[in-house]
């Protein structure tokens, strides 16, 4: 098992891509600390990871509070010793914030996702970073979407913010990489399952005058080499191998997974 006995933090883990990777990294053998806006949200995951034999506790973090952050990490510290690995998957409500063009867009509706998202990134690789400087070792992850790399429309600020995360990796890396302290993003695209995608549905079918799931699916799948949509098990696979030290070279990057969606 490649994290084995690793020590995992994830934030947004009732979210589809958090409970995934947090699935993955049990597997693994990593023990897993799973927060949520509502500890009954991620309670179940626990439960199941648990029952499958793997270690997980669920606890209710507020990803944008400060505070409720630096005191999660510090029991888990005193449990465990140590914080190997966290990742942000945090997501916020995105009705408000997809779907209306950007000329008719007040600045608020523009700034919020652009300020949460890359807050949030920061606040939680920074507690956690403050632990990992001990050791001298530890892996910060993050995810983004294609978006952060590829004009769209009706994205209001959700491109723009993902682009944030994106330079946050690179600036967090440069200065923690030579404190043994990996910083690397996963940039996945078109996966079903998300509430994202489910969005984008809403805005695509009203666009294109009714179009069936099935055949947003088979847009979004189009954009791919091998014409069809990413599932979530391939991320987390990806995500635990990343997180892992067989990824060691991998640093400051951001790995694109959009299956050619994306030219890199």
């Amino acid at each position: 098992m490649i994290l084995q006995n690793k020590v995992a933090v994830i934030y947004g883990a009732a979210g589809a891509i958090g409970s995934a990777v947090a699935r993955a990294f049990a597997s693994e053998g990593a023990k897993v600390f799973l927060t949520g806006r509502t500890e009954a949200q991620v309670r179940t995951l626990a439960d199941e990871i648990v029952s499958a034999g793997g270690f997980a506790e669920a606890a209710e973090v507020d990803a944008f509070d400060e505070r409720a952050i630096d005191q999660h990490l510090k029991s888990v510290t005193e449990k465990v010793g140590r914080i190997d690995i966290s990742v942000n998957a945090v997501g916020i409500p995105d009705k408000t914030i997809l779907g209306v063009p950007l000329v008719e867009m007040d600045v608020e509706q523009f700034s919020l996702p652009i300020r949460a998202y890359a807050t949030s990134y920061f606040l939680t690789a920074r507690l956690a970073a403050r632990r990992m400087i001990a050791n001298r070792s530890g892996v910060i992850m993050t995810v983004t979407a294609l978006p952060a790399r590829l004009g769209t429309p009706l994205n209001g600020g959700y491109g723009p913010a993902m682009a944030a995360k994106e330079a946050l990796t690179r600036d967090l890396s440069a200065a923690l990489a030579p404190q043994g302290i990996r910083v690397v993003g996963l940039r996945p695209h078109g996966m079903p399952e998300t509430s994202m995608m489910k969005k984008l549905y809403d805005i695509k079918a009203k666009a294109m005058g009714g179009i069936t799931w099935e055949q947003f699916e088979g847009y979004i799948a189009n954009m791919s080499h091998p014409k069809r949509t990413m599932k979530l098990s391939e991320l987390a696979n990806v995500a635990a191998f990343v997180a892992s030290d067989k990824a060691s070279g991998m640093i400051g990057t951001t790995v694109n997974l959009t299956m050619g969606s994306l030219d890199d």
